[in-house]
């Protein structure tokens, strides 16, 4: 059986966070990414008084300053693991970044079914989620996004490739990737039809993000 990436085979979290790699298995990288993507949040809406959900935050490689940069119970995460979140939690946050962060506020999730998260969310973000994902996963995350009221604003990433290409493509970054299995692209049409499609107006920004990743916001329209 293909799964559709890595993460869902079975015993992949437990292996990996028993090997101690709960860095390594969220793309390393693990201070360059903030440095590049947390200016980019702000750039493009984030501000010190949103309640953020962070989708697929895995063992909190953006969280960790996420967290610490907004108020005490602003930050929510989902991920396909809470053992990972949790993982993150106990090890890469200070003791004052704990306190604002409560446990609770860590939810496995693996259908973007979004459960336990409040009404109050502002900004949604997905960075590295749906470059491991068909096109379906977006497709089901935007819908169920839609039920929170207070919503502004959705920041998330994927990989792109020309309309029409049917085979293998190479990202900027080196990374090589596919319509049919992972690491998986889509086409800007593509991503902006599904984002209409679910009440949202998308746009594709021009910045170069770590693997070659394409930054998109999608506010309700």
């Amino acid at each position: 059986m293909r799964h559709p990436s890595p993460y869902h085979a079975p015993g992949f979290y437990d292996t990996a966070l028993a090997q101690g790699r709960h860095r390594d298995i969220v793309g390393g990288r693990w201070d360059e990414t903030p440095r590049i993507v947390l200016p980019l949040l702000a750039q493009h809406g984030l501000t010190g008084s949103d309640t953020l959900l962070d989708i697929g935050a895995g063992s909190l490689r953006l969280g960790r300053h996420l967290v610490a940069d907004l108020p005490a119970g602003h930050y929510w995460a989902t991920d396909l693991s809470r053992a990972l979140m949790l993982k993150g939690w106990e090890t890469e946050l200070d003791e004052d970044t704990r306190l604002k962060l409560p446990p609770d506020h860590l939810i496995e999730d693996a259908d973007f079914a979004f459960p336990a998260i409040p009404d109050t969310i502002t900004v949604a973000l997905a960075f590295a989620v749906f470059t491991h994902l068909p096109a379906d996963h977006l497709s089901r995350a935007l819908a169920n996004l839609r039920r929170f009221p207070a919503l502004r604003r959705v920041i998330f990433t994927v990989f792109l490739a020309p309309e029409g290409t049917t085979g293998p493509h190479r990202q900027a970054d080196g990374v090589v990737t596919h319509a049919d299995r992972f690491p998986w692209h889509m086409d800007s049409l593509q991503v902006i039809e599904i984002a209409e499609k679910y009440g949202f107006s998308a746009l594709n920004h021009p910045h170069r993000l770590p693997r070659g990743q394409a930054l998109f916001t999608a506010d309700p329209a």
